[in-house]
């Protein structure tokens, strides 16, 4: 036992000679998870300063090491912290070339003390809690003006050279978001009036106003409902399919590629994609607020007994055209915070496939979110002005 030692002792050493009130340190041989039983004591006890002697400063010379490993270069960051730690200045000479990265690699571990686990700091959890929701808020907010900053430079330079806008990538984007939607946005705003529709009919029933389901119909689709459930169903299939598409090119390195090539992300790939939203949301709207309104009356007639000439009577009188207007002005809006949402999300994706789903469900989530948000400041805005 004691030859092995004797073996692992001379190929592993770490030895330490007082000048002055430097402590110089001598490290040789193969420092790797081998010697650990031979290393570490060396390290404790070189990790302590000589009796009756001040040291102020400690160089570690390494050009004698063989070979280093992680657990070499653990301990002489293990050792430099523990002279640190006593207000010493530590300085690490003759580090090989090869080994630099490893030893700059353990110098950014960061370690919890005993202090902080196991003590429970529930104040200061509190405000580190809130600064990291400061911060992502703003971090957030920042990316959202940059982004539209960024499209609006865009398009401002396609309006002075209308040859560089990319039609047909648009048309394609048209295509996408808009008459694919047409199908699965009818579907369910016809089944959202319907079920509006049936329970206001049982609820009015009570008080024997049935007939005024009709006006609750007419006003809640025309000036909420209609834009607000296309909305999210625009950000739940189009937004994501944004962030979707830019955060796989930005995985493989496509952006980067067009920049090599002279070319604006922003103009190739970002606004077609916004401009096709702003178009096809409020197409979306207008076919989604029909759609709810014929399943509104068509409920009316089957569970409520109002005949149709009854109903679009009655419709012709409880709605005007400030309820369609309000809708179809907060459309565009809407698809324009959808898109730009997107496409923040999809560009901050990094280089991995988790990455790319969690920036895919914040896309979603910060859409929808920012779309009733929108919708309710549009509330107030319309109802302040009389509309």
């Amino acid at each position: 036992m004691s030859a092995v030692t004797g073996s692992a002792s001379a190929q592993a050493t770490l030895q330490g000679a007082m000048e002055g009130d430097r402590l110089r340190l001598t490290a040789a041989g193969a420092w790797t998870a081998d010697y650990a039983r031979t290393l570490e004591p060396q390290i404790d006890a070189q990790s302590q300063p000589p009796r009756r002697k001040t040291v102020t400063r400690v160089e570690i010379e390494t050009s004698r090491i063989g070979q280093l490993d992680t657990f070499g270069a653990w301990l002489i960051e293990r050792l430099m912290r523990a002279w640190q730690a006593r207000g010493v200045t530590v300085e690490v000479t003759g580090l090989p070339e090869n080994y630099r990265g490893l030893v700059a690699e353990m110098n950014q571990v960061k370690l919890e003390t005993d202090d902080d686990v196991g003590r429970p700091r529930p104040l200061r959890d509190a405000f580190a809690a809130i600064g990291r929701a400061v911060y992502e808020i703003s971090h957030y907010a920042t990316g959202f003006l940059q982004m539209l900053g960024a499209v609006l430079v865009a398009m401002g330079r396609v309006i002075v050279r209308p040859q560089t806008f990319r039609l047909t990538s648009m048309v394609h984007h048209l295509e996408n978001v808009g008459w694919r939607a047409v199908p699965i946005v009818l579907l369910i705003t016809f089944l959202v009036g319907c079920i509006v529709a049936q329970q206001g009919i049982f609820q009015f029933r009570k008080f024997g106003a049935a007939v005024f389901v009709i006006d609750m119909v007419g006003v809640l689709v025309l000036r909420e409902l209609g834009v607000l459930i296309v909305c999210i169903m625009v950000a739940g299939r189009s937004g994501s399919a944004y962030t979707a598409e830019l955060g796989s090119m930005k995985m493989r390195e496509e952006i980067d590629a067009l920049r090599t090539m002279g070319f604006d992300p922003i103009e190739v790939l970002i606004l077609p994609r916004i401009l096709a939203l702003i178009i096809a949301v409020p197409i979306l709207t207008f076919l989604g607020s029909m759609a709810a309104l014929y399943g509104g009356g068509l409920v009316a007639w089957l569970y409520g007994g109002i005949a149709p000439e009854v109903f679009l009577s009655r419709l012709k009188e409880s709605i005007s055209l400030d309820h369609f207007k309000v809708g179809m002005i907060k459309a565009p809006f809407m698809a324009l915070v959808i898109g730009i949402v997107a496409c923040v999300q999809g560009m901050e994706t990094k280089g991995s496939a988790e990455s790319l789903g969690q920036q895919t469900t914040a896309s979603v989530v910060e859409s929808i979110f920012l779309v009733i948000v929108l919708d309710g400041f549009f509330a107030i805005f319309f109802a302040s002005i009389g509309m």
